[in-house]
Formats: C-alpha cells, sequence, structure tokens
C-alpha cells in the first residue's frame, strides 16, 4: 500500500536500484565490468537520470567504484578486501548480537526461532545442493538478520546489512567450485541456542567462528578468482600509467 502512495519516479528508481544491486550480488554484474550507460538503460529499461541515481547509492554501499573521468565499474574482488571486510563483519556482528540480547524480548526469540525454522525445512527439501538456491540465501539472510534485529540501533543495522551483502558476493562466487559446503545447519542452530539462552559470550564467540570459517572456505574455494582479479587491475593501472 505504501508504494502506490510514493510517486512513481521514487518507485521506479527504488526498484532498479534493489535490481542492480541484486545482479552485483548475484555476480550477474561481475566483478570489475564497465558499467555502460547505455548498455544499462537497456537492461533495465531506465533512464539516464535514474541509472545515475541508483549507481551512486551503490558506491555509497561499496558495490560499485566511479573511476575519474571513466565511468563506473563494478567493485573489484581481492583477498585483502574480503580479509578487512571480514574483520569489520566481525567487529560489527559481535555488537550487534549483543545489544540484541541485551534489548530482545519473546518476540524477538519467536522470531529468531520462526526464521531458523523455515531455513531449516527448506534446506532439507533441497537436499545437498541447497546453496544454490536464491530463496534459500533469502532466507539465510533472514535468519542472520533476526538474531540482530532486536540491537535498537538502525544505523548500525544498516551498516551490517551493506557488509553481509558484499560477503555473499565473495560466497557466491565460490559457490561454483565448492564440492559441498560444511554443515551449516550444526553452526546456525548453536548461534541461535546461544542467543535465546541470552549467553551473550557464547553467542559472540559463535557467530565470529561462522564469520571467519566462511572466509576461510571462500579463499579455500574461490582465491583463485581473486588472485586473477588482481592482476587484471594491476594490469590495467600499469597500462593507464603508461599512456
Amino acid at each position: 500500500m505504501r508504494d502506490r502512495l510514493k510517486p512513481a519516479g521514487e518507485t521506479r528508481a527504488a526498484d532498479v536500484l534493489h535490481r542492480m544491486r541484486t545482479d552485483i550480488i548475484s555476480c550477474t554484474l561481475k566483478p570489475g565490468a564497465k558499467l555502460r550507460f547505455e548498455a544499462l538503460r537497456e537492461m533495465y529499461a531506465v533512464s539516464f537520470s535514474t541509472l545515475r541515481e541508483a549507481l551512486s547509492r551503490l558506491v555509497a554501499e561499496g558495490l560499485v567504484v566511479a573511476e575519474d573521468q571513466r565511468g563506473f565499474v563494478v567493485a573489484p574482488v581481492s583477498i585483502d578486501d574480503l580479509n578487512d571486510l571480514t574483520f569489520v563483519r566481525v567487529l560489527v556482528e559481535r555488537e550487534c548480537i549483543g545489544l540484541a540480547i541485551k534489548h530482545g524480548n519473546d518476540d524477538w526469540e519467536a522470531d529468531i526461532i520462526g526464521a531458523f525454522h523455515r531455513m531449516d525445512r527448506l534446506q532439507n527439501r533441497l537436499g545437498p545442493n541447497y546453496y544454490l538456491s536464491g530463496e534459500w540465501d533469502k532466507l539465510h539472510g533472514d535468519f542472520h538478520f533476526s538474531l540482530v534485529a532486536a540491537c535498537g540501533s538502525p544505523n548500525l543495522l544498516e551498516i551490517r546489512q551493506k557488509l553481509f551483502e558484499r560477503a555473499h558476493r565473495y560466497r557466491r562466487m565460490s559457490s561454483q567450485f565448492r564440492p559441498k559446503w560444511r554443515a551449516k545447519d550444526v553452526e546456525h542452530k548453536m548461534i541461535m541456542d546461544s542467543a535465546i539462552a541470552r549467553n551473550t559470550a557464547k553467542a559472540q564467540e559463535l557467530i565470529e567462528r561462522h564469520i571467519r570459517e566462511t572466509t576461510k572456505n571462500v579463499i579455500k574455494h574461490a582465491g583463485h578468482l581473486f588472485v586473477a582479479h588482481d592482476e587484471d587491475r594491476r594490469s590495467r593501472a600499469d597500462h593507464v600509467a603508461a599512456e
């Protein structure tokens, strides 16, 4: 109902922003790809002004890079960036879950249990290749958000969500090379149980371990992709410097 009250242009801009963000996170728009306005206008069927607004928002989110006088590119990937992203995510997630445990009520606990149940049931239905499912990705994100939803800081939650989405791009890239994923359902249940038990230290320890283990596996299975991107970026930089 609220979308119907928004000006058409605003609703359209929000839709394009959402679609571009999803395409970057899912790697439909690949890391380092040049974002040419003509191609994007045809792809998303929107005006140049709407595209520029969406790209500016994505620059602020760290998913797009504005190059001086050279337009926009999808933010590149690298092991250094992934490690730094992991470091910051650990700081933010630990703080968020600690505050959520402090402020969360019975409804917060029920939301966590419900989110876990939906994710777990879908995972069981999908079988061993559950991690390739876009629907599971969404439920996985919903579960992790439910853990921190009661933290009481909208600004902190916004920062946390942007970091989570950036990390998902790395997970998505590595998924095609993994023979199987570790038993995340056990990890997720342990995190849920510790949060509901109001064991702050344990919940923070588990969420940190969960993030770091994911990073370790991403580097193990897809690190060669990031090295290739690093070498390509250095090659382009050398070429520009030589001009």
